[in-house]
């Protein structure tokens, strides 16, 4: 009996010992060739023995941290300057150094297939790829992985430098924005490739973000009826915080500037759902990092032609135009640059740029940018025509390809909508049509292959809009 109890104690104290790591150990968002954000203190954490005093050095600072009962520690180093390549080391149970570490922007790139296309996908890529010869620019990308509660890891390949042989499988959207950033400001880039082919809006949000938006209340109201269950693998890459749990949270908190989001073909049919669901993402995501004022730039869509009700995108668009109203928020206009019979549209380079723009603007304060395109401010009738007023008018409007403009329609007290004639008088677009003598309401690109024309002289095109709420 005694010998039995021994065995079992020695098997006990084996199983706990297998469980301790015997070294200090990292996620894999954090090795040789990260960057990390400049400018704010810098989060390095990972595990040891627990009650193991953990330091982190950087040059001349030095940071401590205990690791806990779970044997986690995370330690702060002080804010950095942009620049490098430094050496971290660190020093516990083991001693690790990390190298080729490199201080500059950082941004987490999420959505669905757009935002996860590759570089060797896209336009031009055999030129692309050759020409990628950028090693302040870093990459990682994190496996798809959907889990039932939040994962402290999620393995990767680890952080690769530009070059012509790493650069097909990075982002393109990422990488392109990048680039443009990278030859503006002057410092090291770092992309957080967080991304899903396929996937809808639901599982990347995490639970403060549904709890925050009263019109999400089913959603957030079935969140608590997940615990009892949700240890059964009832879960996969479309339940609500699913990508959130498997994904998002095993990288936090890395310090990050701001968010790129491409998705939403995945939700199409919402209509201003999408904005409520947008909301959640967004105000989710800055909780769970700290930060309120987290800049989160997004893609509207392309013009695709789904099939079906041939207006339920231009409502998704609606949608993501509302979600401008959300703080430290930008919207990437493209439908000048899709393909209809293409929802991957291989021109990522402009999608790219024109992030990098709404983020040079908001978040690193360039002034004399024009960073959008036309977007609807105002209306006004003057008796058979209708006046509309744009924001983001930049050196003036103009018809990007010098035909008249299309794709605006008008609607008398009926709401019967017709095609119309539109023209540009100074910062204006003046809009009527036969037989419609007292218009009430105008719209442009009200249909899912609309690829209206209308644009400012820098290039950037009017986002689809309607003036009416019907």
């Amino acid at each position: 009996m005694i010998r039995i109890l021994l065995s079992t104690v020695s098997l006990l104290l084996f199983v706990l010992a297998a469980r301790l790591p015997a070294e200090v150990r990292f996620p894999s968002v954090i090795g040789d060739n990260m960057v990390l954000q400049r400018g704010e203190p810098v989060p390095v954490w990972g595990w040891d023995t627990p009650g193991t005093v953990v330091s982190v050095s950087l040059g001349d600072h030095t940071a401590r941290a205990t690791a806990g009962e779970d044997g986690r520690w995370t330690a702060y180093l002080p804010a950095q300057k942009a620049g490098g390549p430094h050496e971290i080391g660190v020093k516990g149970t083991s001693e690790v150094t990390i190298k080729n570490v490199l201080v500059g922007e950082v941004w987490f790139c999420s959505g669905q297939s757009n935002m996860e296309w590759r570089v060797r996908q896209s336009k031009d890529a055999e030129k692309e790829i050759a020409a990628a010869k950028h090693p302040r620019i870093r990459h990682i990308k994190f496996p798809h992985r959907p889990a039932d509660n939040p994962q402290s890891n999620i393995a990767s390949d680890g952080w690769k430098a530009c070059s012509p042989e790493t650069v097909g499988e990075f982002t393109a959207v990422g990488y392109f924005f990048g680039r443009y950033l990278q030859e503006q400001l002057d410092v090291p880039i770092g992309l957080l490739g967080c991304n899903w082919g396929g996937t809808r809006i639901e599982p990347w949000i995490p639970p403060a973000g549904f709890r925050g938006v009263p019109k999400l209340s089913e959603i957030s109201a079935s969140l608590d009826k997940y615990p009892a269950r949700r240890g059964n693998g009832q879960v996969n890459h479309q339940s609500p915080l699913a990508l959130y749990n498997g994904m998002v949270a095993p990288v936090l908190p890395y310090g990050v500037r701001g968010a790129l989001w491409y998705q939403g073909e995945s939700n199409n049919g919402e209509g201003m759902m999408y904005y409520e669901k947008m909301k959640a993402l967004i105000n989710g995501w800055r909780s769970v990092w700290q930060k309120p004022s987290l800049p989160f730039y997004f893609v509207q869509l392309a013009p695709y032609r789904y099939g079906g009700d041939p207006t339920r995108l231009a409502g998704i668009w609606e949608a993501q135009l509302k979600t401008l109203s959300v703080p430290h928020t930008g919207m990437a206009v493209i439908v000048d640059i899709g393909n209809t019979r293409d929802i991957h549209p291989r021109n990522k380079q402009d999608v790219g740029k024109r992030l990098a723009l709404w983020a040079l603007a908001g978040t690193y304060g360039k002034k004399d940018l024009v960073y959008s395109g036309p977007l609807y401010k105002s209306m006004k009738i003057k008796g058979s025509t209708i006046r509309l007023e744009f924001n983001h008018v930049g050196g003036g409007l103009v018809s990007r390809d010098s035909k008249p403009l299309s794709h605006f329609t008008i609607a008398g007290e009926d709401k019967k909508f017709v095609a119309a004639t539109a023209t540009i008088e100074g910062g204006s677009v003046v809009v009527r049509a036969d037989g419609v003598e007292k218009p009430v309401a105008v719209r442009l690109g009200w249909h899912q292959e609309a690829e209206p024309n209308l644009s400012n002289k820098a290039g950037l095109p009017a986002s689809p809009f309607r003036t009416d709420s019907w």
